[in-house]
């Protein structure tokens, strides 16, 4: 045999063993391991019964929004291509029938995530009604109205339920640094929490007629006293009309009667569960228990009516991942007992369902 037989009749078996090799490779990588399946987390983990689990995290309008066929078909006719908006630097949260509206700083708007109705919205960017920098943010049920703490403005802007500005009340002479703010079950009253500064000692909680905009009751001033604030920061009522006011400064949270009084406080600097470090957002369920974020810690804890504590929800952490959180800072409870949790460093919104209550059920039920 020539050596140009041998090389002819070497080169189909170099090809086969080729394509042998590469169908060994890729069974290889066909048989490797899968993924494993996302489990979602439970609080408190095993083996301690579970009362939370996570659910899902909001970040985009695609979130809530459905993009079906027509869609599709419709940009591919025009050309155009899908415009997603996102959070980008997010603040306060409060919720309504499945309705999820969020304040953003940098934004300078109210972004809306409508669980129930698949859809997403923004106000608060056009005039009248443009925000400057939004901070708090409560609806009244009862008055089916939205009130947003613009604080560079240094007004309570007011809208309806699909963002249509209605009025505003306060201004510089009224608020130095309003920050947060909340309504009574009744609806005629508005809770708004002005931090004030360093060199100042307008350290309290102004309340006003929200129909009229009239500043009828001043809580508190600054100091270290039971019924005194060193810049307070958010503010929540509870379903018994008691107010809670989150006294950042003072690493406690202060409850106060319907009528303004004291009536109680809870919490202490430190870094045991219990107290705090850098206590931020503040809600309360329909239970009356209360839910408190902790910035430092990068979690919420939640205590029962009286400030003792009952468990905590989420760790620290530069993952971003279900219940990790780095800045978190607003909070709110929805009537079905869901908790949202707003992150500035991750710009997300996470939900946590009560582990009896099934994905389906509910306002925000998917």
């Amino acid at each position: 045999m020539t050596d140009r037989t041998r090389r002819s009749s070497a080169a189909p078996l170099r090809a086969l063993g080729c394509s042998l090799l590469a169908a060994m490779l890729l069974a290889g990588c066909a048989a490797g391991p899968k993924p494993k399946p996302f489990v979602p987390p439970v609080y408190p983990p095993p083996p301690a019964k579970p009362r939370f689990v996570y659910e899902r995290t909001l970040r985009f309008s695609s979130d809530v929004t459905q993009f079906n066929t027509a869609d599709r078909f419709r940009l591919f006719a025009t050309g155009a291509s899908r415009k997603i908006e996102s959070l980008v630097k997010p603040y306060g949260v409060a919720v309504y029938h499945g309705r999820v509206y969020v304040t953003d700083t940098v934004d300078r708007d109210v972004m809306v995530f409508d669980i129930a109705d698949n859809r997403f919205f923004q106000f608060g960017d056009d005039s009248p009604g443009d925000i400057k920098k939004p901070h708090g943010i409560a609806v009244s049920a009862s008055r089916k109205e939205v009130y947003v703490c613009d604080s560079s403005a240094k007004h309570i802007m007011v809208y309806d339920l699909d963002g249509k500005f209605l009025r505003a009340f306060g201004d510089k002479r009224v608020f130095q640094r309003p920050t947060g703010l909340a309504v009574n079950p009744k609806g005629d009253r508005v809770y708004v929490v002005d931090t004030g500064g360093i060199g100042s000692n307008n350290h309290h909680v102004l309340v006003f007629d929200p129909a009229t905009g009239k500043l009828v009751q001043t809580i508190g001033k600054r100091g270290d006293k039971p019924g005194e604030f060193n810049l307070p920061l958010t503010d929540n009522v509870g379903p018994d009309g008691t107010l809670y006011v989150v006294d950042g400064g003072n690493f406690r949270v202060e409850a106060f009667n319907p009528d303004g009084t004291f009536k109680f406080t809870f919490g202490s600097v430190g870094r045991m569960p219990g107290q705090f470090a850098r206590p931020k957002g503040i809600a309360t369920d329909k239970d009356g228990n209360i839910y408190v974020v902790d910035t430092a810690f990068g979690n919420f804890q939640i205590f029962n009516s009286k400030g003792q504590l009952l468990m905590f929800v989420g760790s620290r952490g530069q993952s971003g991942d279900p219940g990790k959180f780095m800045l978190p800072a607003g909070i709110a409870v929805d009537a079905d007992g869901r908790i949202y949790v707003v992150d500035q460093f991750f710009r997300k919104v996470d939900v946590f369902r009560p582990y009896d209550l099934k994905p389906n059920q509910g306002y925000a039920g998917s």
